[in-house]
């Protein structure tokens, strides 16, 4: 199954819950992501892989506020 049939299937509350914790987890990404890249002695390939990680949290986070709040048409 992909991602998007998951939350199509999810009954609301738990996308609600799902999606507290998809943010808290980019939050946290954002400031492991700070703090290494403070760092002069950064590992590239691990601050690479926290950004990729970053980005498909942000995307699952999407697909979930996009279910929860449905477009209203004017």
């Amino acid at each position: 199954m992909n991602a998007t049939s998951d939350v199509a299937m999810k009954s609301e509350d738990v996308l609600r819950v799902e999606l507290e914790v998809f943010r808290r987890q980019h939050r946290d990404l954002d400031e492991a992501i700070a703090a290494l890249a403070e760092k002069p002695t950064a590992d590239q390939l691990t601050l690479q892989r926290l950004k990729k990680q970053k980005l498909r949290l942000k995307d699952q986070i999407a697909l979930i506020e996009d279910r929860l709040l449905p477009d209203i048409i004017a």
